[in-house]
């Protein structure tokens, strides 16, 4: 994907902004709070339909604005097209177009437009819980398997109405009337999110090598959220059933999966230092875009929030030359300039304003 303007109006403390990008790295350097994360939010909000700094109406909205509004215009390299979208966001209400035609539903966006973003919260997906590294899988799936949508929607719905009936204590009879349907679901959302690992695996291999040689290799490990190897998911929720009822919610299954990075450079147990901690989920986004760019035939645009932060000069090139030897379109903010060739386009952020370098 190849963004060629983006338009952000009322967005923190952006008043209007209109950016037309390069190809290739675009650095946007300005002091602290100038606005230069927020241009990255803005990307972000119109490819995921929320901010990654927190809900629209708790302040990303500039004051004594009613609204945030998003613009961008991009070409796809899979299917030689030019797209239009737009999305206005009060908060409490949105509406959308893309290439003229009314957005439904937000995932409508989210399948258009891919942005691939690591911004400070995205150490979580090595050293965090659960629920960031099932969202990172299930957006991968989401835009490389065009029949993941259903069966993720078919077994969240099935889980809802199972944990209601728990929650209100119905009879053994009624739960288990949900277990069929939640087991064949479930086991599928499972299969794909383990072949998909398994594909990652792969990808995952050259760019750690390439980011992070000293970490040694990568390998990922996939836990399904119950005990796989012993028991079908049907089994599990059976087992599980008065243990459930109990608790009021359903306690094994493919909402509770999880996966692991496992690091040969480092000692099981061993604490990663923040920078490890970086490279690392590093490794495993740019792996993800990687496969996205296999798969469908078109990179996603890359948005890395302060990347300079806590990597040495040797790592922050290391991450620069991988980014300027794949096809990708990358967005890095930073207090300083950082060595850049020549295709790379520079703007500075202040008070506000973007301009041109």
């Amino acid at each position: 994907m190849r963004l060629n303007r983006l338009e952000l109006r009322n967005l923190r403390n952006l008043a209007e902004v209109v950016l037309e990008p390069g190809a290739g790295l675009n650095l946007l350097v300005g002091r602290n709070g100038a606005g230069k994360t927020s241009v990255l939010e803005g990307l972000h909000l119109l490819a995921y339909g929320r901010s990654f700094r927190g809900r629209v109406r708790d302040g990303l909205l500039r004051t004594g604005s009613s609204a945030v509004e998003v613009f961008a215009q991009w070409h796809t390299e899979a299917g030689d097209r030019s797209h239009r979208a737009g999305l206005r966001h009060g908060g409490g209400s949105w509406e959308a177009r893309i290439d003229g035609g009314t957005v439904g539903h937000l995932g409508e966006l989210c399948a258009a437009f891919m942005v691939v973003t690591f911004e400070p919260g995205s150490h979580a997906l090595v050293s965090g819980g659960g629920e960031p590294r099932r969202r990172f899988v299930d957006w991968g799936l989401f835009h490389v398997e065009q029949g993941f949508l259903p069966i993720w929607r078919r077994y969240s719905r099935a889980l809802k109405q199972r944990n209601a009936l728990l929650k209100s204590g119905a009879g053994i009879g009624q739960i288990a009337a949900w277990d069929h349907e939640l087991a064949t679901s479930g086991e599928e959302l499972t299969r794909r999110r383990a072949l998909y690992l398994d594909r990652l695996q792969d990808r995952l291999e050259p760019v750690a090598a390439a980011l992070a040689p000293s970490l040694g290799q990568a390998m990922l490990e996939f836990e399904p959220g119950w005990r796989q190897s012993s028991l079908s998911l049907a089994d599990a929720l059976a087992v599980a059933r008065d243990r459930d009822r109990m608790l009021g919610h359903t306690s094994v299954g493919p909402h509770r999966a999880d996966w692991r990075l496992r690091l040969s450079g480092k000692g099981e147990g061993e604490t990663l230092s923040r920078g490890q901690a970086k490279l690392a989920a590093l490794s495993c986004l740019f792996a993800q875009a990687t496969d996205c760019a296999a798969e469908r035939g078109d990179w996603p645009v890359i948005a890395l929030d302060d990347l300079a932060s806590e990597l040495d000069a040797e790592h922050r090139g290391r991450v620069l030359a991988f980014l300027g030897n794949v096809p990708a379109q990358a967005f890095i903010t930073g207090t300083d300039p950082l060595p850049l060739d020549d295709g790379s386009r520079v703007f500075h952020v202040e008070q506000g304003l973007v301009t041109p370098g």
